[in-house]
């Protein structure tokens, strides 16, 4: 039987490699599904996770070109800009964590021009 943590591991990995691929709604998908017993749990990682569920959703919206693209982009990345300072090197699994942060920093560089300001 898979364990809370061995979800989240697998889950962290497929978003990285969906984000490489820019699948960002799966990227979103797969990493909500582990974050849900996170959630429930009252997990200390439940926060950064929802940060990186709406980091990878802020660029879906980009990729899309929403009606507003702007303004959306700058709402949703704001749960990803509160809860990034979570991923620290004492957390679970924060090699992958760390590698989800700095990818989601890599698309904020690439979209500047979506971002009045940088966020960082």
């Amino acid at each position: 039987m898979l364990t809370m943590n061995d979800d989240l591991e697998g889950a962290l990995k497929a978003y990285l490699v969906l984000l490489d691929e820019e699948e960002y709604f799966e990227a979103h998908e797969v990493l909500e599904e582990a974050w849900h017993p996170l959630r429930l749990s009252d997990h200390p990682l439940a926060n950064l996770a929802k940060g990186l569920i709406n980091g990878a959703i802020t660029f879906e919206h980009i990729k899309r070109n929403r009606k507003n693209v702007k303004d959306k982009a700058q709402r949703v990345i704001a749960s990803y800009e509160r809860h990034k300072h979570l991923c620290t090197e004492s957390i679970e699994h924060a090699e992958l964590f760390k590698q989800a942060c700095q990818k989601i920093e890599a698309l904020k560089v690439t979209h500047a021009g979506v971002f009045d300001v940088l966020v960082s």
